[in-house]
């Protein structure tokens, strides 16, 4: 199975995992991308989704599922996402695609985190993939020495800002053994409005999609 074919493996696999007549939270990116494509078929099961995303909530409306805000949702049974790395303790590395923020916001609304990924992002130590941190564009150069301080390679992403209009920095050369402890570190910065580590907002469950389908993964 190609990359694709194990994302949608997945994706289909997390679907038959929701709750019917729920609000839940979608998260943003390639992966799912393909989620969405099989909410399209379940439309009706589903009370809305909060988005993640004005990429995903434009995919959301466009596959007929009503897209509400965080207060309207209040608390959400599930939230689904991707990521760009996940380790063995289901902790991540999120934000390739400039939704952190956003992304963490509604993973602090879910009683349960179900992750999808394909088998190319199961590590057993993060850190391969650079860490996106989102900082006020005003407070750039700040964080940036902050960060190389630390240890660390701040290269901003250029041409890109949030939705929320912020700038992300891809952070490198960073030690995350302990990343719940890194998150806070980071998170401690003036001018950082939040990182791509989520270790405090851990998956529940991941759904990994492999060459022979897709598996359910509990952390170790």
């Amino acid at each position: 199975m190609n990359q694709d074919d194990k994302k949608q493996a997945a994706a289909e696999k997390a679907v038959s995992l929701l709750p019917k007549g729920e609000f839940i939270g979608v998260g943003t990116g390639s992966t799912v991308n393909f989620l969405i494509d099989a909410l399209a078929k379940i439309k009706y099961d589903i009370k809305g989704a909060v988005a993640t995303s004005n990429e995903t909530e434009r995919r959301l409306i466009a596959a007929g599922i009503p897209v509400v805000t965080p207060a309207e949702a209040g608390r959400l049974p599930v939230y689904i996402d991707g990521a760009d790395e996940i380790n063995h303790s289901l902790q991540m590395i999120k934000g390739g695609g400039g939704a952190l923020l956003r992304e963490k916001v509604v993973a602090s609304m879910a009683d349960t985190f179900i992750c999808i990924a394909d088998d190319s992002k199961y590590v057993s130590k993060l850190g391969k993939f650079p860490l996106p941190v989102e900082v006020l564009p005003f407070a750039r150069s700040l964080v940036a020495k902050a960060l190389f301080r630390m240890g660390a390679e701040a290269n901003l992403r250029v041409g890109f800002k949030s939705d929320s209009g912020h700038e992300i920095l891809d952070v490198t050369g960073l030690d995350l053994l302990r990343p719940l402890t890194m998150e806070d570190e980071i998170n401690k910065i003036v001018g950082v409005m939040e990182n791509g580590l989520f270790a405090r907002n851990a998956a529940t469950t991941l759904v990994l999609g492999g060459n022979h389908g897709a598996e359910i993964i509990s952390a170790r």
